[in-house]
């Protein structure tokens, strides 16, 4: 705030929680009369016509926007309740509702973003808004330049607190945040750029580090070797390994998502065999899925396996297969029923493969590939796979039965889009704190840059906005930990998530300046990284479209 310049309203809204649970239910009827308008426009005997959807996109992504904004402002009151009943609530928090609360009212009334040129407006779903008093008001007064100036302050007074403001989780999962707090800033941070820059593998010590810590079999069930933690703990641990470094943090993503085929789709033996390996992390899984020509139109997928004697036998073209050079086994989606063109005749393959190195990547007979060189998420690195007559093991055909590779995947996009919303909340958490504390140290014309209005805003709707995507995707983890159908939480919390990772990243460079277009500065890594999450485990459109396909069902 310039000096001189004096508050002219209380930054805390008086009767804050009382006003944003009054908000909710009003924008959950826009929500609802919205879903059923375009209901009706797609639908053909009380079924919803693909063709229709399709024709409809943008209404129905502006729909799926809608959708997801109104959860996040629903988990966003939730988390307030929970801190208020347990004595935790804040200045700091109320200033985050207030401003969420405020900005995200403001959004749906005006124009949602979905991209920097797209936005959802309540006018593509042939509708208008009068806000109720609770929504007016919290939309005329919550997110102002007092309220930003505030809650940017208290952040200065409690740089060291990791999330800037009360998580809601319990005590248990504080100390595993804590632990992997500490292990980012003091193994992975110092050394994450230097990986990037060099295009270097994460060295195998962090990875036998994150073994020993017990990454790998976090949520495998203790009979297999694992902990049989919640979603909520691996949630956790993605969050603070990503803020140190998206690669490292999504290390565990290869395992979980191998565990949790077996776990769903595989016979006992294969539990037995592969789940306590990938549990210790003395195996390590790579996903085999996407092709050059499809992307996330996986049923049309190319890939053949035959029957040969008691074995199987993989041909065919892979791409964007991230650390593949040196796992131990893939997990390879090919068409296996002869005279299938869709979903229905692919299989799962659990296909052994020996592990490679960054100049020798595939050893094995029948296997070949290449580097994709990329802007970020380089710590893993991204191969083409080549199949030419690979040999597996007959006894790898996961679950035994053939047909259901489909199926046994579609098992595994809840966590998998889970984890995707935690990573992209520990790159926009490492956004937010690099931003902040150039903001700090560096200054212009007399004073340190978080001085200035616009950079103390661009601070504020950053911690805002994790915040929000926080409790979206604790909530989706909360979901599937209670064995609840969590595909749209999931969807929600990776559709929100990616953008403010984005945005969060984008804003941190702008606050450097030229400073953050250069490469020696730590900020142009975590933009590139972050650019990755509106793609992976499903294009953001992609992903909106799922999302308003599951809300018309």
């Amino acid at each position: 705030m310039p000096d001189g310049q004096v508050m002219t309203q209380t930054p805390i809204l008086a009767d804050l929680q009382a006003l944003t649970t009054a908000a909710l239910p009003q924008v959950e009827a826009l929500f609802a009369d919205a879903r059923d308008r375009l209901k009706a426009q797609v639908s053909t005997d009380g079924k919803v016509s693909n063709q229709a959807l399709e024709a409809r996109q943008y209404p129905a992504h502006a729909l799926a926007w809608l959708a997801t904004y109104v959860e996040a402002l629903r988990q966003l009151d939730a988390w307030a309740g929970r801190l208020g009943q347990a004595g935790r609530f804040g200045e700091m928090e109320a200033l985050i509702l207030q401003i969420g609360f405020g900005e995200y009212l403001t959004q749906i009334s005006g124009g949602i973003p979905m991209s920097q040129t797209e936005f959802a407006r309540l006018s593509d779903l042939g509708l208008t808004w009068t806000p109720g008093p609770a929504a007016a008001r919290l939309m005329a007064q919550g997110n102002t330049a007092e309220a930003r100036h505030a809650l940017v302050a208290l952040m200065r007074d409690n740089h060291g607190r990791a999330t800037f403001g009360a998580t809601g989780l319990d005590d248990e999962l504080e100390m595993i945040r804590d632990q992997f707090r500490r292990y980012a800033d003091e193994k992975v941070i110092p050394r994450a750029h230097d990986w990037h820059l060099k295009d270097e593998l994460i060295p195998m010590e962090v990875i036998r580090d994150l073994a020993e810590m017990g990454v790998f079999g976090l949520t495998i069930p203790e009979a297999y070797g694992g902990f049989g933690l919640s979603k909520a703990s691996m949630v956790v641990v993605s969050e603070e390994l990503s803020r140190g470094y998206i690669g490292v943090g999504s290390l565990a993503t290869r395992t979980e998502i191998a565990a949790e085929l077996i776990l769903c789709g595989g016979t006992e033996e294969q539990k037995a065999k592969w789940l306590p390996g990938l549990a210790s992390g003395e195996i390590l899984p790579t996903a085999v899925f996407t092709e050059p020509n499809t992307g996330s139109d996986l049923g049309s997928l190319r890939t053949r396996a035959r029957k040969d004697g008691d074995d199987w036998i993989i041909t065919g073209n892979k791409t964007w297969i991230t650390h593949a050079a040196r796992t131990h086994v893939m997990t390879v989606l090919a068409r296996s029923v002869e005279g299938t063109t869709d979903y229905r005749g692919l299989s799962l393959f659990l296909a052994e493969k020996t592990p490679g190195t960054d100049e020798t990547p595939f050893v094995d007979a029948g296997l070949s590939g290449g580097e994709i060189e990329v802007l970020g998420y380089r710590g893993m690195k991204e191969y083409t796979v080549n199949f030419d007559d690979f040999r597996v093991d007959g006894a790898n055909l996961l679950g035994q039965v053939e047909g259901q590779g489909f199926k046994q995947l579609m098992q595994t996009f809840e966590s998998a889009r889970i984890q995707t919303g935690a990573r992209a909340i520990g790159v926009a958490q490492s956004a937010l704190e690099t931003g902040m504390q150039y903001a700090l140290d560096r200054k212009q014309f007399g004073k340190s840059l978080i001085e200035f209005p616009r950079i103390e805003s661009k601070l504020a709707m950053m911690a805002v906005e994790i915040m929000i995507a926080r409790q979206l995707t604790y909530f989706g983890a909360w979901q599937k930990d209670h064995d609840k159908r969590c595909d749209l939480e999931a969807g929600m919390a990776k559709l929100l998530g990616a953008r403010v990772a984005w945005a969060s990243a984008d804003n941190a460079l702008q606050i450097h300046g030229g400073n953050g277009f250069a490469l020696e500065y730590r900020i142009s890594r975590i933009l590139c990284d972050a650019r990755i999450l509106n793609i992976f485990e499903g294009a953001a459109e992609i992903q909106a479209q799922v999302i308003a396909r599951r809300l018309l069902e």
